[in-house]
C-alpha cells in the first residue's frame, strides 16, 4: 500500500463483502488521500438544510433525494462498487450512477441515515462525492477528451514516422537496399512503434485482460490479439533479422481505431451536454426586491431565493425560478424548455419558468417554485432516468456482438491453421486481418449512436424522453388515442355567446353573473367574470347548490345561475330551441332566471388548441389511427372530434374504463400510443405501449409517461413520431450495413485478399459511417 489511506479504503471494500471490485475493475482510481469532498472538509454541513436545498428534494414523507457528481470513477466497476456499498448503507432506498455523466442519484430515509454519512461512505472506498455541478462534469469531459487526443497525436505521430522508414522497403528495387538499411529501418520503426503500443493503444489490452480474466468476449479482445500478434511477430522478426514486418500496419490501425472512437466519444459527450445545457440554463445570482413594490434591491444566490419572494428580471437575464409576472410585460424565449422556437408573451399573472431568458423589457415576478421543485429540475430528472436505461435492442445488440466475437475468434484461428499449411509466410498477416477487418463496433453503436441523437433532436423539438423505449415503441406506434380535456382542448372554459332575454343588454347580464359568481373558484366562475365591472344592485342570502348552481336575492328578488334544469326550477318556461342547439354541438351552457321566466344563457366552450387539427392531419399522413377516449358527454367529445377529423370517439369513460378500452385494442395487435394530462389518465397512460403526458398535466400522469409534451403545441407529437421513424430507419441501415460488410469483409479477408492496413481502415470507417449515420438526425 502507498498509504494509510488506501489500507482504509481496502479495509472498507474487502470488510463490506465488496472484494469482487478487484475483479471487475479495468482502471485504478485515484488516491484516497483526495477523497474528501472538495466543497467542505467538515461533511456535517451537509446535513443544513440551507445547504441542501439547490440539490436535494424530497421524495416521500421521510424520504430524501440528492443529485450528486462522482469523481473518481474510472471504469464500470467504480460504478459497480459505489452503488453496491452505498445500497448496503442503513437507511439507504435507491442508488443510480450514470457512468457517461458520473452523476448518481441516492434516495435515503432521514430518520435513519443522514446525507453526511452517505458521502462519508463514499470517502470511505477512495471515491469523491459533493453536490452535482455541470461545471464539474463539463471538467471531467474535458479531462476524458484531452487524454484521448494525446493518445491520438502519439499514435498519429509514431505512424507518420514509422510510414516513413517503411516506405523505402516498398519501393526499393532488388538489390538497391543493403541489408544493414534495411534492418536499421526495422529498428527505428521498431522503437517509434513503442509508445504506440505501450501508451496510444493500452485501453485495449486493458479492456480486453479485464474481459478474459472474467472469461467474457469483449469488443477489445480480437483488436488486442491481432495488434498484439502482429507487433510481437515484427518485434522477433527485427530481432532474428529474417521475416517480415507490419508496423506500419500496427501503427496505422491503431490510430485510425482511436480517430473513430475519439469522434464516437465526441457524439456521446455532446449528447450529454444537450442533457447539461438545462442545468446551467438558471442564473448563479437573481436581483431580489427588498419591499415590493418599491423597487429597493439586493443581489443574492439565486439558490437563496424563497417562494413568495419578488425578483426582478431585467432584459437579457436568465429568470432564475419558476414565478408568475406582477408586473411589466415582455416576451420569454423558451426554446431550451419546452422546445418553442417563438418567443412566448408575458404579462400579469401568466406563469415563468426559472431558465427561460427575458427578451424586451423588465419584468417583476412573484417566485412560486425553487430549487429541485421547478420545472427545470423534474425535466433534468426525467432526462436522466431516460439516460440511464438502456432499451432492448441495445442490449440484444451486445449479445449478439459478444457471440459475433466469439466465432470470429474460432474463424481466426482455422484461418491461420489452414494458411500455414498454404503458406506459412502468409499464416500471421492473415490471422491478423481477419481479427481486425471485423466489426463488432459498428453492431455494436448501431442503435446506442442512433437513440441518442434522436432523444437529442427530440428534446430540441419539445417532446422529452423519459423512458429507454419510448423511441422504438413510438416508431411502431399504430393507433394514437387521446384523451379531450386539457389535451387536444386548453382544459379552460372561455365565454363565447351571451343570450339575453327580456330587456337586458348582455353588458348587464354579464355583469349581474359576476357578480353572483364572485368568490368562487370554479372554472365556470373564472370564465364569467373575466372583464367584469362592479355590480350597482345589491346581492343577499348568496348560496351555492352543488351540482346546481347558486342562488342569490337581487334587490329583492330571487335569481338562480347555474345549470339550465336547475335555473328553471323557478318557472315553467322551456329552454329556447338556440339553447338546445347548443347543448347539442357538446357546449356548456349556464343560465340564469327568476320568478319571472329566463333572464340569460351563456355558452361556454373548452376551445381547441391551436395547432391540434395540423397535429392530426400530420397524424393521419402517417398512416396512424386516431381516437378520443373521454369522460366528458358525448356531445362535447363528438363536437371535438368532428371539429378534428378523428374518426373514433368513445365517451362518458371512466379511468378504468379507458384502461380497458386500450387492453381490448391491444388484444388485436393495436401499438397503442395514448396522449393524456390527467390524474384520471394515469391508468391509462401505465397501460398503453407508449404514453406521452402533457407537460402541463399532473405530476402523476408525468410520471406515468414515457414521453413529456413540455410546451403546449401538439405539434412535437407528429414531429416525434416521425423522427422516431426515421431513427429505427437509421437503426436498420446501421445493422444492414454492420452486417453486409462483415459478411464481406471477413471471407476476404480469409481468402488472403486484405492486408492488416486494409483491414485497419476497414474497421475504422464502418464504426465511423454507423456514427455519421446516426448524426443525420441532427437534420431533422
Amino acid at each position: 500500500m502507498c498509504c494509510n489511506g488506501c489500507v482504509a479504503v481496502a479495509r472498507a471494500i474487502i470488510g463490506n463483502g465488496l472484494a469482487d471490485y478487484y475483479c471487475h475493475r479495468d482502471a485504478l482510481p485515484e488516491s484516497p488521500r483526495e477523497a474528501m469532498p472538495a466543497l467542505a472538509r467538515d461533511l456535517a454541513l451537509y446535513d443544513h438544510p440551507e445547504v441542501q436545498k439547490s440539490f436535494v428534494r424530497p421524495a416521500g414523507e421521510h424520504e430524501r433525494e440528492a443529485a450528486l457528481i462522482l469523481e473518481g470513477i474510472t471504469c464500470a466497476a467504480c460504478v459497480w462498487l459505489n452503488e453496491s456499498h452505498l445500497a448496503r448503507q442503513p437507511g439507504v432506498t435507491a442508488v443510480d450512477i450514470n457512468y457517461a455523466t458520473r452523476r448518481a442519484r441516492v434516495r435515503w430515509d432521514e430518520r435513519r441515515i443522514h446525507l453526511s454519512q452517505i458521502l462519508a461512505a463514499v470517502a470511505a472506498i477512495g471515491y469523491r462525492a459533493h453536490p452535482y455541478d455541470a461545471n464539474k462534469l463539463e471538467q471531467l469531459a474535458r479531462k476524458e477528451r484531452r487524454s484521448a487526443l494525446w493518445r491520438l497525436f502519439v499514435a498519429g505521430f509514431g505512424m507518420m514516422q514509422v510510414m516513413m522508414y517503411a516506405l523505402p522497403a516498398y519501393i526499393a528495387t532488388e538489390g538497391s537496399m543493403t541489408a544493414d538499411i534495411a534492418q536499421l529501418m526495422r529498428w527505428a520503426s521498431f522503437a517509434l512503434t513503442l509508445p504506440v503500443m505501450f501508451y496510444s493503444s493500452a485501453p485495449f489490452f486493458v479492456n480486453a485482460w479485464h474481459d478474459i480474466r472474467l472469461l467474457r468476449v469483449g469488443m477489445d479482445v480480437p483488436v488486442a490479439l491481432g495488434v498484439g500478434s502482429a507487433f510481437m511477430a515484427s518485434s522477433w522478426a527485427t530481432v532474428a533479422g529474417a521475416g517480415e514486418v507490419y508496423f506500419d500496419s500496427v501503427t496505422m490501425f491503431i490510430f485510425l481505431l482511436l480517430g473513430g472512437r475519439y469522434l464516437e466519444m465526441m457524439a456521446r459527450q455532446q449528447a450529454v451536454r444537450n442533457v447539461e445545457s438545462l442545468a446551467r440554463a438558471v442564473p448563479a445570482v437573481a436581483e431580489r426586491l427588498l419591499r415590493y413594490p418599491a423597487h429597493d434591491s439586493e443581489t443574492i444566490v439565486a439558490a437563496d431565493l424563497r417562494c413568495g419572494d419578488v425578483v426582478l428580471v431585467r432584459p437579457g437575464n436568465a429568470i432564475p425560478a419558476d414565478g408568475a409576472v406582477i408586473e411589466g410585460e415582455s416576451h420569454a424565449d423558451e426554446s431550451l424548455l419546452t422546445g418553442e422556437s417563438r418567443p412566448v408573451a408575458k404579462r400579469v399573472d401568466d406563469k415563468v419558468i426559472g431558465g427561460s431568458v427575458n427578451i424586451d423589457s423588465p419584468l417583476t415576478l412573484r417566485v412560486t417554485r425553487v430549487g429541485e421543485q421547478t420545472r427545470l429540475a423534474a425535466i433534468r430528472r426525467l432526462m436522466d432516468q431516460a439516460a440511464m436505461e438502456k432499451p432492448r435492442l441495445v442490449r440484444v445488440a451486445d449479445r449478439v456482438a459478444a457471440r459475433f466475437v466469439s466465432a470470429l475468434l474460432v474463424l481466426a484461428a482455422v484461418t491461420a491453421a489452414v494458411w500455414y499449411f498454404i503458406d506459412p509466410s502468409r499464416a500471421l498477416w492473415v490471422f491478423v486481418s481477419v481479427l481486425v477487418v471485423s466489426c463488432p463496433c459498428a453492431l455494436s453503436l448501431a442503435m446506442p449512436a442512433a437513440l441518442t441523437v434522436a432523444s437529442g433532436v427530440l428534446s430540441r423539438r419539445g417532446l422529452l424522453v423519459a423512458h429507454g423505449h419510448a423511441i422504438e415503441t413510438l416508431a411502431k406506434a399504430t393507433h394514437i388515442m387521446f384523451d379531450k380535456t386539457g389535451t387536444l382542448t386548453r382544459g379552460q372554459l372561455q365565454l363565447v355567446e351571451v343570450l339575453p332575454c327580456r330587456d337586458l343588454s348582455k353588458g348587464s347580464l354579464r355583469i349581474m353573473a359576476a357578480a353572483l359568481e364572485r368568490g368562487s373558484t370554479h372554472p365556470i366562475a373564472h370564465a364569467l367574470g373575466q372583464g367584469s365591472t362592479t355590480f350597482p344592485h345589491k346581492v343577499e342570502q348568496l348560496r351555492t347548490h352543488t351540482g346546481g348552481g347558486i342562488e342569490a336575492w337581487v334587490d329583492g328578488i330571487l335569481v338562480r345561475l347555474g345549470k339550465p334544469e336547475f335555473a328553471a326550477a323557478l318557472h315553467a318556461y322551456p329552454v329556447p330551441q338556440g339553447v338546445v342547439e347548443w347543448q347539442a354541438e357538446g357546449a356548456t351552457v349556464v343560465a340564469m332566471a327568476d320568478a319571472q321566466g329566463w333572464l340569460g344563457f351563456f355558452r361556454l366552450a373548452d376551445s381547441v388548441r391551436a395547432d391540434a387539427a395540423a397535429m392530426v392531419r400530420e397524424l393521419h399522413a402517417l398512416q396512424l389511427q386516431l381516437g378520443i377516449l373521454s369522460g366528458d358527454s358525448g356531445e362535447a367529445a363528438q363536437h371535438v372530434a368532428n371539429e378534428l377529423a378523428i374518426e373514433h370517439v368513445t365517451c362518458r369513460l371512466a379511468p378504468e374504463a379507458k384502461r380497458e378500452h386500450i387492453r381490448a385494442a391491444q388484444t388485436r395487435g393495436a401499438i397503442v400510443a395514448m396522449v393524456g394530462d390527467g390524474v384520471n389518465d394515469a391508468p391509462v397512460l401505465a397501460q398503453a405501449q407508449v404514453s406521452i403526458a402533457m407537460g402541463s398535466g399532473t405530476d402523476l400522469a408525468r410520471t406515468q409517461s414515457d414521453l413529456v409534451l413540455m410546451g403546449e403545441s401538439l405539434m412535437p407529437i407528429a414531429d416525434g413520431i416521425g423522427i422516431a421513424r426515421r431513427t429505427l430507419a437509421i437503426v436498420r441501415q446501421n445493422l444492414a450495413w454492420a452486417f453486409v460488410y462483415n459478411l464481406t469483409a471477413i471471407p476476404l479477408a480469409m481468402a488472403g485478399w486484405v492486408t492488416p492496413w486494409m483491414a485497419g481502415i476497414g474497421m475504422s470507417a464502418s464504426s465511423l459511417l454507423v456514427v455519421l449515420n446516426a448524426l443525420r438526425l441532427q437534420k431533422s
